[in-house]
């Protein structure tokens, strides 16, 4: 197994680990590493020096990790046009 493959490895490994802790939605984190691996199997066909298969692990392990920390927010607009989203207390927070 070369270098990448068990630094790969052990990135997934502390994702699996991690992500229940971490992720509220399961469905979200693999849709977001399924989305990265395509992203980063077009990135191994194009970039010299990197094959298809790493560049979607790559890009599996960056989206799932993307996906897990990310905050799921729902932004609204008010009557001005500005963006914001609701706290825990009901809040408005602009961006």
């Amino acid at each position: 197994m070369t270098r990448i493959g068990i630094g790969m490895a052990a990135m997934a490994a502390a994702l699996v680990i991690a992500s229940p802790a971490q992720a509220g939605d399961t469905k979200k984190v693999l849709k977001s590493g399924a989305i990265g691996a395509g992203a980063g199997a077009v990135a191994g066909a194009v970039i010299p020096g990197l094959s298809v298969g790493e560049g979607a692990i790559i890009g599996g392990v960056g989206g799932a990790v993307i996906g897990a920390v990310d905050k799921d927010r729902k932004y609204y607009r008010d009557n001005s046009g500005r963006r914001y989203y609701l706290d825990k207390r009901g809040n408005r927070v602009y961006r």
